[in-house]
């Protein structure tokens, strides 16, 4: 096997692919362009991104050039794999705004720089200014309808009660197997990958340029990952856990990873790190000889949010972990505090002075003034590490950490966040 198949199997990510043997002698005898598409259907990319992501990084540390697409056209149309119904068509200008930010998020996982520098594309750039009747004569007339509709994605629509598939999503394969045609055509691209969903797709394309121009290319699919507990991954109870840290914080981001099962603790360090598997097996067997400990959690959290978004903010995560957990919010800092206000705890507004009685009730963490009250009187409510003893306490600006924000703990693990306006500037 190639250096890279070797990788992956390691791994247990080769789910698919094409050609085996041919695939093998193709990586492994010269460096190759893999490509790897995101249709911009979110804001940002969120976790279940990542396995694709860092894949094609895994293929340019073997020596080969990763293009990433980003949908500009397909992300128009709407993919209708892994789907019961249609999704919903937005705006050009909404995805063109997203293809910008996707674009961005795609350059920590590859270099552009080197003899082997990834390449970023958008094929709307080449959709745009193909006419429909060229696209019906050099790739439609290449496929049977017949074998069209035989393809899991519209044979799970077609046979729904009420369901169907419009003739918009119908075409999403063509038009990505036209995006592999015009990258063999451009850069020599022969390779594509992709989560296993994708397996038709990608198929699709390698027809396509067999047919169109007697080429040979290969498809690589590479798992869909799954919690142990069967539920949903990249999920929490906040929803998708996203790559950009205006949706999804770093801080909740890194607690996403320091929360999975111990049962995940090893094939996602297979998934998710760099590291080779000799290094993985002992960090998961230390882990699981004592799993109180969290270890793995611990190292998987700390590498994937590096990556993710750089080693600034891994240490404001951590150090937001050292203080909700144990008790020190001195070393907290503005930036910190603004990823609590965004996902990390309950976040309250709040006036120029106001009542902590009533910010108790506001906040959830007391059912009435009275327990509020109560919670003062017995010592068990702190904010910004000073335990508080007076009732009447007030939640005022000129004693907000930065002039902004309250960090309230009930008993040792229970928080809150007040947080007051920022302060017109004059």
């Amino acid at each position: 096997m190639s250096e890279i198949l070797k990788d992956l199997d390691a791994r247990g990510m080769l789910v698919q692919r094409s050609h085996e043997d041919e695939f093998d002698e193709h990586l492994a005898s010269a460096s190759r362009t893999v490509y790897c598409g995101f249709d911009p259907t979110a804001p940002s990319l969120h976790v279940g991104n990542l396995v694709p992501l860092m894949t094609l990084g895994r293929f340019q540390q073997c020596g080969h050039r990763p293009i990433v697409l980003v949908g500009g056209a397909t992300g128009l149309i709407g993919d209708p794999s892994g789907r019961d119904e249609e999704r919903q068509l937005n705006p050009t200008e909404v995805v063109d705004e997203w293809v910008t930010r996707l674009e961005q998020q795609t350059s920590r996982f590859v270099s552009f720089e080197g003899s082997n520098a990834a390449l970023a594309v958008n094929n709307y750039d080449w959709a745009s200014k193909t006419s429909l009747i060229e696209f019906l004569r050099d790739v439609g007339k290449h496929f049977s309808v017949n074998s069209l509709v035989q393809r899991d994605a519209v044979k799970t629509r077609l046979a729904r009660e009420g369901g169907g598939i419009s003739y918009t999503e119908f075409s999403y394969a063509l038009v990505q197997a036209f995006d592999f045609l015009r990258l063999y055509r451009d850069f020599n691209c022969t390779v594509q990958i992709g989560g296993n969903d994708q397996w038709g797709n990608i198929v699709s394309g390698i027809d396509l340029i067999r047919r169109s121009e007697g080429g040979s290319s290969f498809a690589l699919t590479l798992p869909l990952v799954e919690r142990s507990d069967g539920k949903k991954f990249g999920k929490s109870t906040g929803g998708a856990i996203w790559l950009d840290p205006n949706l999804t914080s770093p801080y909740a981001f890194y607690q996403f990873w320091m929360n999975i099962d111990d049962a995940d603790v090893r094939p996602f360090l297979r998934y998710f790190t760099y590291d080779d598997i000799d290094a993985i097996k002992a960090i998961a067997d230390s882990h699981m000889a004592q799993p109180s400990r969290r270890e793995g959690q611990r190292y998987l959290a700390s590498q994937i949010t590096k990556l993710v978004h750089g080693e600034s903010a891994l240490r404001s995560a951590e150090r937001i972990t050292e203080a909700l957990f144990g008790g020190d919010v001195e070393r907290l800092t503005a930036v910190d505090l603004a990823q609590l206000e965004l996902d990390g705890v309950t976040s309250v507004r709040v006036g120029e002075q106001s009542d902590l009685l009533n910010g108790l009730v506001a906040a959830g963490l007391a059912t009435s003034k009275g327990r509020a009250r109560q919670l003062i009187e017995q010592g068990g409510i702190a904010v910004n590490g000073r335990k508080i003893a007076n009732v009447g306490e007030l939640l005022a600006r000129n004693n907000a950490l930065f002039g902004q924000y309250h960090l309230l703990r009930r008993g040792k693990k229970s928080w809150a966040l007040f947080v007051h306006e920022h302060e017109s500037i004059r």
